[in-house]
């Protein structure tokens, strides 16, 4: 954009990436050094789509009267086609300008037209550089084709250690020990010698499969990292005996409990072990097995009902208020309730939709969500129903339900 101002920039660019990549980051540290006009809306602070369009011509009207540039407008913007026209407004004379989203697809309630609306509003508005900066884009999220991307990939295990370990954690809180002679100096050596490999042995052996991001990894290495340095506060090992340290705390790296944030202190007992925790399922097999369960307990009609972030359906009888869904005579076929009959058969790609509704993320490219679909039909907890699939398993075509353990238990 700043390279070669003479050409005109492309009115849409979509800036995707997995979580904690630092899109947000980059995309402000360039924008500042290109002395480019800019202005960057964070989504999330938003609550309604009525929010973010009035916060928009609010933070356009005040980047132009910080670079000098007088702007008459009204501060109220109820929908799109009003903000193309303050835009327009508001814009007229100036050559370039970028408009950032910084999280559009983190909105709480937007409105189904907003994406494919914010995307098109480079061809109404001249000059004006629209930048979407989601964490992973849909096939047709946007409707419309020729819109350049940039990818941020996911940060390998060299990259993630070597950022983390830039900033250690120290190993004795307070004082230290009084029969050591130890000082800040030898500290921080111990602490930059002894943070990375205890980095590179959490990320083997809980950041590559369970942990979803940087975030995730970072924040399972600082609840990790006090139990696993309290031997060496107590004086059984030294700074530079991380082998027999890490055999000592081998029990850390064997639980997937510190993956999940809980508010309750662990339980004091240490030798007591619950019986539901020895066949506890892996982090992404766990929602697989929930979603799984949900496609054979719910018709697929209501899918959209249940899962759907935009649907917003309602019956409304004609005099006002709710209508009854049995009316006003009592039915007369008798309806079992679902979870006494027998589990029903669905599509692997309903699966999917329903997996990437009830997760609190967007899936990892690094999963591979079919191996575990594969592991869990293996342990009988996925049945194949039949279908068109009948070659590989996993093809499309094929239909899958729970497994009667999971019926039973659930």
């Amino acid at each position: 954009m700043s390279e070669q101002p003479h050409l005109p920039n492309p009115p849409t660019v979509v800036v995707h990436g997995a979580h904690a990549t630092a899109k947000s980051g980059l995309v402000k540290s360039y924008l500042e050094r290109s002395e480019l006009r800019h202005v960057i809306v964070s989504c999330k602070e938003c609550v309604t789509g009525r929010h973010l369009l009035e916060r928009t011509v609010a933070a356009v009207r005040g980047s132009l009267s910080d670079d000098g540039i007088d702007t008459v407008s009204n501060a109220r913007c109820e929908n799109l086609s009003a903000l193309t026209a303050q835009l327009q407004r508001l814009l007229q004379g100036v050559d370039k300008y970028i408009l950032v989203f910084d999280g559009i697809d983190r909105l709480r309630e937007p409105p189904l037209t907003l994406l494919p609306a914010l995307a098109r509003l480079g061809e109404h508005v001249p000059g004006l550089t629209t930048v979407l900066i989601v964490n992973q884009p849909g096939p047709r999220f946007l409707h419309a084709s020729g819109i350049p991307h940039i990818h941020f990939t996911s940060y390998a295990r060299n990259q993630s250690i070597h950022i983390l370990s830039r900033g250690p954690l120290d190993i004795f809180n307070g004082d230290f020990p009084p029969d050591l002679d130890y000082d800040d100096e030898t500290h921080a050596e111990d602490k930059a010698w002894l943070w990375p490999r205890f980095c590179a042995a959490v990320f083997d052996s809980l950041g590559q499969s369970c942990a979803r991001d940087f975030a995730s990894f970072r924040s399972v290495c600082h609840k990790l990292w006090p139990t696993f340095v309290s031997p060496i506060r107590k004086g059984d090992f030294g700074t530079r005996d991380f082998s027999r340290l890490l055999v000592a705390q081998r029990k850390l790296f064997q639980e997937e409990s510190v993956l999940l944030d809980s508010i309750l202190s662990p339980t004091a007992a240490v030798g007591t072990t619950k019986r539901s925790q020895a066949y506890n399922l892996p982090y992404y097999a766990k929602y697989i097995l929930i979603s799984a369960y949900l496609c054979s307990s719910n018709p697929a009609r209501l899918d959209q009902l249940y899962f759907s972030q935009t649907s917003e359906r309602k019956r409304r009888k004609k005099g006002g208020g709710t209508a009854r869904s049995g009316g006003g005579k009592p039915s007369q076929q008798r309806k079992l309730p679902r979870h006494l009959l027998a589990p029903a058969a669905f599509p692997l790609d309903r699966l999917l939709a329903v997996l990437r509704a009830i997760l609190p993320h967007d899936v990892r490219s690094t999963i591979d969500v079919y191996a575990q679909i594969a592991t869990l039909a293996s342990l009988r907890l996925l049945v194949r129903a039949g279908g068109f699939g009948g070659g590989d398993p996993l093809e499309a075509g094929g239909k899958w339900k729970v497994g009667p353990a999971v019926s039973w238990t659930l």
